[in-house]
């Protein structure tokens, strides 16, 4: 017999709400929230721990066998009415799928290979940028992400940009990225920053072999000086009058120049 919720007045349904709009109650509750079959799915594969799951009637006779899975998965799982997806819905388009998830233990400095290449982002806060460099990352075989003062990964915006990215690639949470560059530096790791400045070593031109941490920085301000002045700066180089790229941009062409 499956769980049934049917009230938008839910106690679950609206502590739901409340984790995908907040970043405060996502950080007190240790929960994050997830929409759309892909993403919950996703979930399950990667064994990350589904609190509650919710699926309505309709997309559970539609897609029986993922609502199975997802439901397998899940510590809790219900069947919802279509007035309580449009409650916990963020799209116009709702699938009808929803978790609740919990966070996922970051990793740490020690899982870093030091013959590996990683990205670092510093306060990166759109994020639509930071899901789609993490889902970048994982395409072009990145093995982590280090990420300093940036936006809320675990937030809706974040997970959907990512589609399902920031499930599986490797994160590791910087409290002081300076110390950590030390670290890495003293692990025999190469340290670049890119920069716009033009009189910068050309990433075509920077080899990249053995172990290798990027650093891409704010969207409106680059790299910050405290990071620059531990970093090799490294640029892109540009044709026509634009001054700098889009952060996802550039995290990408940096990537690709970082594993070709």
């Amino acid at each position: 017999m499956m769980n049934r919720l049917d009230s938008v007045s839910n106690e679950k349904i609206k502590t739901a709400v409340k984790i995908a709009s907040s970043s405060k109650m996502r950080k007190e509750t240790g929960l994050f929230f997830l929409e759309g079959l892909r993403l919950c799915r996703d979930s399950a594969l990667t064994g990350t721990v589904i609190r509650y799951s919710f699926v309505t009637d309709k997309a559970y006779e539609k897609y029986r066998d993922d609502a199975g899975f997802i439901f397998s998965a899940s510590r809790e799982s219900y069947l919802i009415s279509e007035a309580v997806a449009d409650k916990l819905s963020l799209t116009q388009t709702s699938q009808g799928f929803f978790c609740l998830c919990e966070k996922s233990d970051a990793f740490t400095l020690s899982s870093v290979d030091a013959e590996g290449k990683y990205i670092a982002l510093e306060n990166i806060q759109d994020p639509a940028n930071l899901g789609a460099i993490c889902r970048t990352a994982e395409a072009l075989g990145i093995r982590g992400a280090i990420l300093y003062s940036c936006c809320d990964r675990f937030s809706p915006k974040s997970q959907r940009a990512a589609m399902g990215s920031l499930l599986r690639l490797p994160v590791i949470e910087s409290e002081n990225l300076c110390d950590d560059i030390e670290k890495l530096k003293n692990m025999g790791m190469k340290v670049y920053a890119t920069s716009p400045d033009s009189t910068a070593k050309k990433i075509t031109e920077t080899p990249m072999k053995g172990g290798v941490i990027c650093v891409i920085g704010n969207e409106g301000n680059g790299v910050s000086e405290e990071v620059f002045s531990l970093c090799e700066k490294i640029t892109i180089p540009m044709q026509g009058n634009a001054e700098s790229l889009n952060a996802s941009m550039a995290a990408a062409i940096t990537m690709w120049e970082m594993m070709r």
